[in-house]
């Protein structure tokens, strides 16, 4: 381990400075659904970030701070709704790092993170095979049998989560990463698109409709060769280490190009969020943290690139209601929340409905609802009662994680709708225009 990597994990705590800022209002309260849901003083923003300013005067880590981090959805809604603007999306990843470093883990739960974060996360080869399987377990009808008859209630826990597994699609994975696709017409920009790990499995359909839209609107898409996971799970775990090494991978595969580019761009507000805050992961290492102001001012989330240039109209009718589900991390840690709308709204045919507390998450976040099922569900649940309200025929997001998690909200709670990203849907009026 090097100095720069010693030197970056002894600041992997709180800072006081960003303690200091929360003021103990409260008006954080109502925008947390943890506090929603269970009405603990400890289980909202106000009430960890007290615990946090607790173990920074020295109170030992206990199990119950343990644990009230832990169920924190890390939606970042509290930010939102924060007068002070308390960055309380730091705070909790900083505190979850420093639980990491403190913590001794079983020998077998020490295995499976370290095989989850450290091995299959960056690795094409592992996550095409656990599509693979994950193909197989739905093909075969067993996935059906289990969900149909009800035998996932004799699974008991495991049986909750198999309603969370994503559709594996034919081919397993993204096959174009290291291509360049010309503009359709004349170039106007030129940009790197980050495919994502698990996204690159489970949503390799939505990124081939991300390159199809990019090239209507004049760009050159580069799907840089190196790139890797983003690190946003690793961030969320407290596991820094790894996200720095994800980190550093990502930044030398889009800055090394020659040729530059005019953004850089994602379809998972997830990962954009951590891929726009790359900088505070490298406060401590000057050589990196240039690098990644570097990069962070040329991110964008899809959507919000496509808001901001002059959209191509060239689109057909899609005669469709929808309604719209604000991705927590672009609402809240981005601050995007028109551009999607703005997108929704051009495209013809396609008739918007505003979703009552559309900024509240759905339960996602990340693997919050493999980790914490039953919370999860309970906030979905709720999810789904204002996705009735709005009666639209499609749920448009703009966050794979949220996707998955409607879809699961559909298929228990829902009338048929429709889950879809709103490239998607841009990608359907387009591809219907000819």
């Amino acid at each position: 381990m090097d100095a720069s990597t010693v030197s970056s994990e002894a600041g992997d705590r709180p800072k006081q400075a960003d303690l200091d800022r929360c003021v103990h209002c409260g008006l954080c309260l109502n925008a947390c659904p943890t506090y929603r849901e269970l009405g603990v003083e400890m289980d909202s923003p106000r009430g960890r970030i007290y615990q946090m300013v607790q173990v920074a005067e020295g109170r030992p880590i206990g199990d119950s701070y343990r644990e009230h981090i832990d169920l924190c959805l890390a939606c970042r809604g509290c930010e939102s709704a924060c007068p002070s603007g308390v960055q309380y999306g730091r705070l909790v990843e900083a505190a979850r790092a420093e639980i990491e470093s403190s913590t001794v883990r079983s020998w077998p739960a020490r295995l499976l993170r370290d095989f989850v974060f450290r091995r299959l996360l960056p690795s094409p080869t592992l996550l095409t095979a656990a599509g693979a399987m994950l193909y197989v377990h739905q093909v075969s009808g067993l996935q059906k049998v289990l969900r149909f008859s009800g035998l996932t209630k004799l699974l008991g826990p495991l049986g909750d989560r198999e309603a969370l597994a994503p559709s594996a699609e034919i081919p397993f994975f993204f096959r174009n990463i290291g291509l360049t696709f010309p503009a359709e017409g004349q170039r106007k920009y030129r940009v790197a698109m980050m495919a994502g790990c698990i996204a690159n499995i489970s949503f390799a359909r939505l990124n081939e409709a991300t390159v199809r839209v990019l090239r209507k609107n004049g760009c050159e898409v580069v799907t840089p060769i190196a790139q890797t996971c983003c690190g946003a799970l690793h961030v969320h775990a407290g596991i820094r280490d790894q996200a720095r090494k994800l980190a550093r991978q990502n930044i030398d595969a889009v800055l090394s190009d020659a040729e530059g580019f005019d953004a850089i761009v994602t379809n998972a507000a997830g990962c954009g969020s951590t891929l726009k805050e790359y900088d505070e992961l490298f406060e401590n290492e000057p050589e990196y943290l240039e690098k990644a102001k570097k990069f962070k001012s040329l991110m964008k989330d899809v959507t919000e690139f496509l808001a901001g240039i002059e959209l191509n109209r060239d689109m057909a009718p899609v005669d469709a209601t929808v309604t719209y589900q604000d991705s927590c991390h672009l609402a809240h840690g981005q601050k995007i929340r028109s551009a999607p709308r703005q997108l929704l709204r051009a495209i013809p045919g396609l008739r918007f409905r505003e979703m009552p507390l559309s900024d509240i998450c759905c339960g996602s976040a990340g693997i919050y609802n493999v980790l914490h099922t039953d919370l999860s569900m309970a906030i979905l649940e709720k999810k789904m009662g204002n996705v009735k309200l709005a009666q639209a025929e499609i749920i448009a997001t703009a966050n794979p994680g949220c996707m998955l998690q409607l879809e699961a909200g559909v298929r228990k709670w829902g009338r048929g709708e429709r889950v879809a990203h709103v490239v998607e849907l841009l990608d359907e009026a387009y591809r219907r225009a000819g």
